[in-house]
């Protein structure tokens, strides 16, 4: 349709119509950005909603009147169970998620899966940083990790010297294998605890089999020590396998990741670093029986070879042995001779056929028969041709040499 010679439809603007789901997916496109997932966002709690479900919707806004930017936020029940605190209208957070977009409504909304008090929350980043930056250093990779010594004669235990996690290890080893208990005391929370337990650490490494580090639970804050990277450098830098036992089996400290062993709690840690004693005796005395068996056996392998040797060498199948071998002994020499004479009778003929061989071929065979070699010049004449009348020869003859003198030159025709 034509009014004032304008177009009044879509044509006009020479674009596409898009259909409102392809507006929406090209929305979903566009959040696909990598700047918007899996980031950390502070902000205030507004509108907080914990619906029956256990999904939680709230919003996050600037707070403190800095601006009105608002982003609305979905945490859903498998998300909010872990939640260590209740959230609050008003409250300083710190949200760790992605951005995501629910098509059927056109609606980008913060899909959160951790969140934090923000003062809280900055401490769990700083944590996040110092493990990447220890892990790019290797001291997390598994194949650092050594082997716990199977009989330890100390153990070497670096808590609070106060606290229950040394009582429940001393009650732990001393029910479970008679091993000594050394004990390097150190605070566990608090401001520098961190870098007492790490002297700690240092202190009793190499003085005995095995350390165990570690505390009874507690709360973020409480077990905070335990992930800074000097306690971290120290139990990776220990000559001595370490068990790393913090906190109760749900709590995790960077430390655990640099042992050579992480126990859930300080009296598992204790049960891993000895064995058990009625294990052990059950074990060694099983071990016991089977060398008395084995003992048994060959007692009786060597009794019944002492007895076929006795048997063996009773006098008279002992001398009816000899004769078998000295028979067999002149049976080997009869063969022996009979062997080097057929062997001298060979060798004799192959030298006699050697020696009529060479005779047949020795030049001088010929002057046994009267005949004689003529010599001219140091050479050998071969034929007439090669003497001169009147030239001075040497005749040879079996017994002796001669010498004349050529008168007459004659040759034979006929040759």
């Amino acid at each position: 349709m034509m009014l004032g010679g304008h177009s009044t439809g879509p044509e006009r603007f020479g674009t596409p119509i898009l259909a409102v789901s392809e507006v929406s997916g090209l929305i979903c496109g566009l959040l696909d950005d990598a700047r918007l997932h899996q980031i950390w966002v502070r902000g205030e709690v507004t509108n907080y909603r914990d619906h029956t479900s256990g999904h939680r919707y709230f919003s996050l806004t600037e707070g403190n009147g800095r601006s009105s930017a608002l982003i609305n936020c979905a945490m859903w029940r498998s998300y909010a169970s872990e939640l260590a605190f209740e959230p609050k209208n008003g409250m300083d957070v710190l949200a760790w998620g992605s951005v995501e977009v629910y098509e059927p409504q056109g609606r980008y909304q913060f899909i959160v899966r951790e969140m934090h008090p923000a003062g809280l929350g900055e401490r769990h980043l700083m944590v996040e940083r110092w493990k990447q930056e220890l892990d790019a250093e290797g001291l997390f990779d598994p194949g650092r990790r050594r082997a716990l010594p199977t009989f330890p004669q100390r153990i070497g235990v670096v808590t609070s010297r106060t606290g229950a996690a040394l009582a429940d290890i001393l009650s732990v080893i001393s029910r479970r294998y008679p091993a000594e208990v050394v004990l390097s005391p150190t605070a566990v929370q608090g401001g520098g605890a961190h870098i007492e337990i790490a002297e700690a650490i240092r202190r009793i490494d190499g003085l005995v089999d095995v350390i165990v580090v570690g505390r009874g639970g507690g709360s973020f804050e409480d077990l905070f020590p335990f992930n800074h990277p000097d306690v971290v450098r120290a139990v990776a830098a220990c000559r001595t396998p370490v068990i790393s036992a913090v906190g109760h089996e749900v709590d995790t400290a960077l430390c655990d990741f640099a042992a050579d062993l992480r126990a859930p709690t300080p009296s598992a840690a204790a049960e891993r670093a000895v064995p058990e004693r009625r294990e052990v005796l059950r074990e060694l005395a099983g071990c016991g029986e089977r060398m008395e068996a084995l003992l048994l056996h060959r007692l009786a392998a060597s009794q019944n070879e002492v007895e076929d040797l006795r048997g063996r060498m009773h006098p008279r199948r002992l001398a009816r042995r000899i004769n078998e071998r000295m028979q067999r002994l002149a049976e080997h020499e009869e063969l022996l001779r009979r062997a080097a004479v057929t062997r001298v009778q060979r060798e004799r003929s192959a030298l006699a056929e050697i020696r009529a061989s060479l005779a047949g071929h020795n030049p001088l065979a010929v002057l046994d028969r009267g005949y004689c070699i003529v010599e001219s010049g140091g050479k050998i004449a071969r034929s007439v041709g090669d003497l001169e009348p009147g030239e001075r020869v040497a005749l040879k003859m079996k017994d002796g040499r001669a010498s004349a003198v050529v008168e007459e030159i004659t040759y034979d025709r006929d040759i």
